[in-house]
């Protein structure tokens, strides 16, 4: 197994000359071509993974110094047990028992492609829990393996713990619903679906972030009726950006903002 150096996704040797993670127009390869490196390679040169809480019942787990594209990982403890979001482009025995401390993990699930990490590396390390992965994304895998269980549309992984694919970003584009979270009100974990700003106040709304390519009106308001559906309070990107408050309304909001633009409402201002 080998790991592509700019997007930190696993995949099966042979590797292919170019990741086509990176390759895609949503993501960059570097100038410098292809790295491929690997989970020893990374831990002699002094890798290592953080752990601190999120919230109650949840912990976020990142790559230090950063790797790839630099995702937090989150171990969520659910009414049927611990499932991981987005895992971490390296996986090493320490952390996954700071993991299992905080319960038995049930699974392993992802928003995006370009967040699959080191899915089955964490997954081995874990007991050989399933790692979820949404159908309509299945060609950008870079490792087969029968842990892989495909779904579509919507999944309950546990009671308050339920998968929603949405598309946009990409066709397979899924937010994690925590019904638990915030105290009760709920959480939604949205990866790169949405995007909570740093202004804290605003959302975004790209098919490639790195590359500015933005979503149309129509795909826009879709999504946002979609996300609009569930009970949540609180939005979690997956680099540690939040809307810590009245999320649904400021989704609704963005998506608005997002669609006037498109549509040349603001064409004034420039």
């Amino acid at each position: 197994m080998r790991i592509c150096a700019t997007c930190a996704v696993e995949f099966d040797e042979p590797v292919p000359d170019v990741c086509p993670i990176c390759e895609d127009e949503r993501q960059w390869m570097p100038a410098e071509g292809q790295i491929w490196t690997s989970i020893d390679e990374l831990a002699g040169n002094g890798q290592r993974l953080t752990v601190h809480e999120v919230e109650p019942d949840m912990l976020g787990i990142r790559a230090d110094p950063g790797l790839g594209i630099g995702q937090l990982m989150t171990a969520t403890r659910t009414s049927a047990g611990v499932v991981l979001w987005d895992p971490t482009g390296y996986a090493d025995e320490a952390t996954a028992d700071r993991i299992r401390q905080h319960g038995e993990v049930i699974a392993i699930a992802t928003s995006h492609p370009h967040m699959y990490g080191v899915q089955l590396e964490w997954s081995s390390l874990l007991g050989d829990v399933p790692v979820l992965a949404c159908a309509a994304d299945r060609e950008w895998l870079g490792r087969k393996d029968d842990r892989i269980e495909f779904w579509s549309g919507e999944h309950r992984v546990a009671d308050d713990y339920v998968l929603h694919q949405v598309g946009g970003h990409f066709v397979g584009s899924a937010v994690a619903h925590w019904a638990a979270g915030a105290e009760g009100r709920g959480v939604l974990l949205v990866g790169d679906t949405v995007f909570p700003n740093p202004d804290r106040r605003t959302i975004s709304f790209q098919r490639s972030y790195p590359n500015r390519l933005p979503l149309s009106g129509a795909v826009v308001d879709r999504i946002t009726t979609a996300l609009e559906g569930l009970d949540f309070d609180r939005v979690y990107g997956n680099f540690g950006n939040c809307i810590e408050r009245d999320a649904r309304q400021v989704l609704r909001a963005s998506a608005d903002r997002h669609i006037g633009w498109v549509r040349g409402d603001f064409d004034h201002l420039t």
